[in-house]
């Protein structure tokens, strides 16, 4: 896109608004003049409108209603446009009608994000139906909007005819479990979703249906790549399913198992999976309770029968220090293991020598753990860094070095 380009399509918003007897919105006018600086430091020719109502640096007033449509009316034939960022703004299933017409007629589209806006069951319909014509659509977040078990149903019919979607979140959309049930039971026949987020469904099942379904769903998919699901209430009996599934699964490569009650025992299932080096190269396991033999059945697979996975998320897992010290032998003697973080356990004397060894080294990276060590009265300790998996997820800095690289999952 040109720069003139850029500039027309701000003097169209302007004189719509004109029309419409509406003042233009600044935080709109603001976005589409950056997208022209863009141009200037880039070659890319992809127009890119982050509108995100967070951004302090940029707005003080969230996009409502009325100025999604607009925004839509001017951009819905643009051939340029290609990601549109709406997440953390104010308007509602009026919006989406508006935005579901921008699905459906623009030639270009390929990433939406309307995370955490007012959207319910009857706004998630009008988007789902234009994803079923959809032909340029690859990545699209619903993530935070109630959009309940209906709502996600409606997606779970797209899947069945749409081809091109590669990325779906739905997660903390209060899906229910026969939305769940049937995402899974899609994907059974799907071939082209690479990434799926299903965190926090409202499920008042204890039986773990929904798991039973996902891991059947996972032995016989062979082309989903990415998978969250946390906060699910799953138990030791859950992980064992998924882990049925995985065993004949060569695909998945990150796996989000987050907030859920995962014992030692299910950590000695996946360590199963781990010795069989299935492609799995995410693992997290964060906010769950393996204690210390969770943490010693994992790196002891890792240290003697994986070479695939690159990351390791134990975060707040009641792990004593011997098994912290049992996942740093194990980056000893496995060259492929790079990520790991381990803050909220018991990081006793030992556990903290062996991971500022490890740092020392050079072996494990700072930017690639979430501690760092540091040195009282001869003494090794820990502390903590803000550093995780997807840890931009939620929030996009708007300046810093943070800004490069922001949406690496490593």
């Amino acid at each position: 896109m040109s720069t003139s380009a850029a500039s027309e399509t701000k003097d169209r918003y302007t004189v719509l608004c004109q029309q419409r007897n509406v003042k233009p919105n600044d935080y709109v006018i603001k976005a589409l003049s950056k997208s022209a600086q863009d141009y200037l430091l880039s070659s890319s020719d992809e127009l890119r409108l982050e509108l995100s109502g967070n951004n302090k640096l940029m707005t003080s007033t969230r996009l409502s209603d009325e100025d999604v449509e607009i925004l839509c009316t001017i951009i819905s034939r643009s051939t340029a446009l290609f990601s549109l960022d709406l997440r953390y703004n104010n308007f509602s299933d009026e919006g989406a009608k508006f935005v579901g017409k921008l699905i459906k007629d623009s030639p270009s589209l390929t990433e939406l994000n309307v995370m955490c806006n007012d959207i319910t069951e009857s706004g998630a319909e009008h988007i789902a139906d234009a994803l079923q014509s959809s032909t340029t659509l690859r990545s699209l977040k619903m993530n935070g909007n109630k959009i309940g078990n209906r709502g996600g149903m409606f997606f779970a019919q797209a899947l069945q005819i749409n081809n091109k979607l590669r990325e779906l979140d739905l997660g903390d959309c209060d899906l229910g479990t026969e939305c769940v049930i049937g995402m899974a039971t899609v994907l059974n026949q799907n071939r082209h979703l690479r990434a799926l987020n299903l965190n926090r469904p409202l499920l008042f099942s204890k039986q773990e249906e929904t798991v039973v379904h996902l891991g059947r769903m996972l032995k016989v998919n062979s082309t989903l790549r990415e998978l969250h699901l946390a906060k699910y209430d799953m138990r030791d009996f859950g992980v064992e399913r998924l882990c049925d599934g995985l065993r004949d699964n060569y695909t998945l490569v990150y796996l989000n198992l987050s907030c859920n009650r995962i014992s030692r025992d299910g950590a000695g299932v996946l360590a199963k999976l781990l010795r069989r080096n299935t492609p799995l190269e995410i693992l997290d396991l964060s906010f769950n309770r393996i204690e210390e033999d969770g943490a010693k059945h994992l790196s002891a697979a890792l240290a003697t029968s994986n070479s695939n996975l690159k990351a390791l998320v134990l975060v707040s897992n009641c792990i004593g220090g011997d098994g912290i010290v049992a996942v740093a032998s194990a980056m000893n003697t496995n060259a492929s293991l790079s990520n790991v973080y381990i803050w909220g356990n018991d990081l006793h004397e030992a556990a903290c020598d062996a991971f500022g060894q490890l740092m020392r080294s050079k072996r494990l990276q700072q930017r690639n753990t979430d501690v760092q060590p540091y040195i009282v009265d001869g003494r090794t300790y820990l502390s903590e860094l803000s550093h995780g998996i997807r840890r931009f997820y939620y929030w996009t800095p708007s300046y810093g070095p943070d800004v490069v690289g922001m949406d690496d999952d490593l």
